[in-house]
This record gives C-alpha cells, structure tokens and sequence, in this order.
C-alpha cells in the first residue's frame, strides 16, 4: 500500500512547469536563504528561467528577496517557525524518525505546511512489505490526515479562514466535513495529537503530533500504517512515542542555536 499516483504521460506533461517551479520554492524553503545561481546549478536550470520563476513567486507573497538572497516569503511564513529551515528540520527529525520505526515498525515522517498544503520532507519507511508511504514532496490539503490536521490546528487564524472558504473535497468517504473539521482541530490543540483514519488513503491509518520553536509550529512529525496492523491499543502506544519523537525533536531545535 503506498501513495504512488500514476497518471498519463500526457497530464504529467502538462503540470511539467509547474513541477518546476514547486522544486524550486521546495528548494528555497530547505536551503533558508539561497542565491539564484545556487538554485540555477541544483536543479540544473537556466538563471534567467530562475528569477523568471522567482519574480512570479514573489508577486504571491511565496518568496522574498533579502540582500542577494531568496527566502520563503510572508505569505507562507506568517507563524510557521520560519527560523528553522526544512533542511534543519530534517537534520534534527531523522533521529526520532529512525526510532519510531524501530519501535512500532511503521513508517515515519515529517511534514510542513507550504501554503494550504502539507509537504512531506522526509521519511524513513516501515520494513513490512505492506506498508504505507509517502515520498518527499508529496502534497496534501490540511484538511484531511492527521499531519495536515495538525499543521492546520496551530496555523494562524488566516489560514484557518482560508481553508474553510474552499469547498473541501471528499478524496475518501472519511474526509471530515467542514463541521467535522472544525470540531476536530479543538481536540488537535487539547490533547497535541491529531489521529485519522482512511482520510487520504483507504485501509491507513495516520497518528501526528506538532514540532515547535519560539516562533510558532515548524512541522508535524507522524506515524502512517495499514489500519488492520492499529488497534486501539496499538494507536494508544503509537501516540505517546509520536509525542515523545516531537519533544525530542523540540529540544533538538532548541539546543542548535544555528539557523
């Protein structure tokens, strides 16, 4: 069981600029701050393509220019712990990463918010041959899963507003309404964990917690199964070692002053 979309070569054709301009705003939010140049050689793209990408990045708000160098911008940066960088988040996140999967044999993975959506940056799958998973990049809405959930309990109240203005689409029978929703992000910043069931994929299961620094919510770090391998006892084990992964986390990002 995985989240593998195949399409047509046609449909995957046509999203081909804009796949690109997503590496390169995924590229930006991992570096912190990058020159153009830097982005022109890692993703092996023209510098007058780049900034034209970036200009248009940076009529939305997505990306900001500081000095010679780019950085997400403050439309996806309002409360979002924009001090820690992804690639900081992963760097600190592979640990309790590798140790929930040690303990529960399920994948694990972290996540940030990007706009209206959930980015996985990085995950360490499960050794089960069924197994749930995502792949770096992978996007989903905020409103359906637990990591989205979580990402969307702690986000300022705009986003919140925004999210809800959308009609939300059903991608499973599971996918909380708008009253579910609402009634579940109460729970979510109660209790600091967020559970789903088949929300996204049908059969899954997903347990998440929130990853903070001073300045707000920097990610979600969770658990993805098959939900015939989570019982109730299971999911009450998964969910005290998921807060465990994100405490340790927490105090990660806290002792590395870097930025």
């Amino acid at each position: 069981m995985t989240t593998a979309r195949d399409r047509p070569p046609e449909e995957a054709a046509e999203d081909t600029s804009f796949a690109r301009g997503l590496r390169l705003l995924l590229t930006v939010a991992d570096r912190g701050e990058v020159r153009a140049d830097e982005l022109s050689a890692s993703l092996d793209m023209p510098l007058s393509t780049v900034y034209r990408y970036l200009r248009t990045l940076g009529d939305f708000g997505f990306v900001d220019r500081h000095g010679g160098q780019f950085r997400l911008g403050p439309k996806l940066l309002i409360g979002t712990g924009a001090n820690v960088s992804s690639e900081r988040l992963i760097r600190h996140a592979d640990a309790a990463l590798r140790m929930l999967v040690h303990e529960t044999g399920e994948t694990a993975v972290v996540v940030r918010r990007i706009g209206l959506s959930s980015v996985c940056l990085h995950q360490v799958e499960s050794d089960e041959a069924l197994r749930v998973t995502l792949e770096p990049g992978d996007m989903s809405p905020l409103y359906a899963g637990a990591l989205g959930r979580v990402l969307l309990a702690f986000a300022p109240a705009e986003v919140l507003d925004e999210v809800l203005a959308q009609d939300l689409v059903r991608i499973t029978e599971a996918t909380p309404t708008e009253d579910e929703l609402r009634a579940n992000l109460g729970m979510v910043v109660m209790t600091g964990l967020a559970v789903s069931d088949g929300e996204l994929i049908d059969g899954s299961v997903a347990i998440a917690a929130p990853v903070f620094r001073e300045d707000g919510i920097v990610g979600a770090i969770g658990l993805l199964a098959p939900a015939f391998r989570c019982d109730p006892a299971v999911r009450v084990r998964a969910g005290r070692l998921v807060v465990e992964a994100a405490r340790a986390i927490n105090a990660a990002l806290a002792d590395d002053g870097s930025g």
